[in-house]
């Protein structure tokens, strides 16, 4: 089944796809994406990032970041989401030349997505959400917040002045999440895969070759591929648009950038659970398994950062295979040592270490987890989100590009 574009309104869905769609998620998750907004702009203009001149009317162009990914995670340790479906990251505008901005607008970062959704008549969204659209460590609105604070207050097409007189404080976050939402259910990587012979395997390898030429047969186009420790982690499906986020054209494209998987000994793992999951569930073998419960601190832990990757042993950000911690105390004072040394705080800066000097920790929990606190504070930030090899410093605190918590998980 290729597709030549992508066009989301419910009337629009080519018959094949709607019919493939509604076989995959149910007719009565398919909803019609430009029900509750629109934005009044025109589908057939200039599509973004092909301009030749400059573009005056940003409320129906998106720029600079016209350069937009569906990411999703295949999570399987802990599973999260269905076992035959991959899951939701985000909608990122990258500028054309793959750079990108993040956190545009400070005043708008949304809090209680989901009450948002929910008051402003978009409940399908949520409950599709709630089971494709899910955090690793089970923080799913924290989750929903960074995304919208990070990337759609960076869409042109979403600023308030471009809604329409009237509409609700918010609206432009509905509409961003109906957005997301809705392309991801015309981009079902599982099935696709699937129907090209490639499904989840504790034994058997693949090359990104296989993993990408068979995507480009179902869909058309080449997605990029991350992987974490040779196994797939996440993918990108990349597009231009026409119009406005809120009820335009996405044109897809092939990825522009390579991802992070090795060129072959790819796993594709399995995901324990079952179809409609969306619940970390234990796993076997060395891996965490739970988070521990409220007021327990556990001996053993690895320390994963909001929704992407956690710490290295030396206390960097990472999304490579994470370390083991040893957390020696109580929640409401402890220390830590990873395989590195002592672990602790100097100058606002978190690291592990043989020169490190030990600092007392307290454990919050929050939501069934555990966060890590330092100085009674859960915030922690970065200068940038760890991709493939790239780490960065954790520092306390927000005064950095990207916040984040950091959760204790029991191993």
């Amino acid at each position: 089944m290729v597709i030549a574009s992508f066009l989301f309104s419910s009337s629009l869905l080519g018959t094949a796809l709607a019919a493939a769609l509604n076989s995959h998620f149910g007719t009565s998750e398919l909803f019609d994406r430009s029900a509750l907004l629109s934005s009044g702009c025109s589908t057939t203009g200039t599509t973004s990032c092909q301009n030749t001149s400059s573009v005056s009317n940003l409320c129906c162009f998106e720029a600079p970041g016209g350069l937009l990914l569906q990411t999703q995670f295949w999570d399987t340790n802990p599973s999260t989401g269905p076992s035959d479906s991959w899951t939701i990251h985000g909608l990122w505008p990258d500028h054309c030349d793959t750079t990108f901005s993040e956190n545009c607008d400070s005043s708008r970062d949304y809090t209680g997505i989901g009450t948002l959704l929910s008051n402003n008549g978009a409940s399908s969204t949520l409950d599709f959400m709630q089971t494709h659209w899910v955090d690793i460590n089970g923080q799913n609105e924290q989750f929903w917040e960074h995304e919208w604070a990070t990337h759609g207050t960076c869409m042109s097409t979403l600023v308030p002045k471009c809604l329409p007189s009237g509409s609700v404080k918010g609206a432009e976050a509905v509409a961003f999440f109906q957005t997301v939402v809705k392309l991801f259910q015309t981009l079902p990587t599982f099935t696709w895969l699937s129907n090209e012979g490639i499904t989840p395997s504790t034994s058997k390898t693949f090359t990104l070759s296989q993993l990408t030429t068979a995507l480009k047969a179902q869909s058309g186009f080449t997605p990029s591929l991350d992987c974490t420790s040779g196994a797939l982690n996440q993918i990108s499906w990349y597009f231009n648009l026409k119009g406005s986020v809120i009820d335009g054209t996405f044109v897809p494209i092939d990825a522009p950038e390579k991802g992070s998987c090795p060129s072959s000994g790819i796993k594709y793992p399995p995901k324990s659970g079952s179809s409609g999951g969306g619940t970390p569930t234990s796993t076997s073998g060395g891996g965490p398994t739970s988070s521990p419960a409220p007021g327990t601190l556990p001996n053993k832990a690895t320390i994963h950062a909001g929704s992407t990757g956690g710490l290295l042993s030396a206390g960097t950000w990472s999304t490579q295979t994470l370390a083991t911690y040893t957390l020696s105390g109580t929640t409401s004072s402890f220390t830590m040592t990873s395989s590195k040394g002592n672990c602790g705080v100097s100058g606002g800066t978190f690291s592990c270490g043989s020169g490190v000097s030990l600092t007392s920790f307290s454990a919050v929990s929050s939501g069934g987890s555990l966060l890590l606190a330092s100085g009674g504070s859960t915030a922690f930030s970065s200068d940038g989100v760890p991709s493939g090899s790239t780490v960065f410093p954790v520092f306390t605190g927000s005064n950095h590009a990207n916040d984040y918590t950091l959760s204790i998980i029991s191993t």
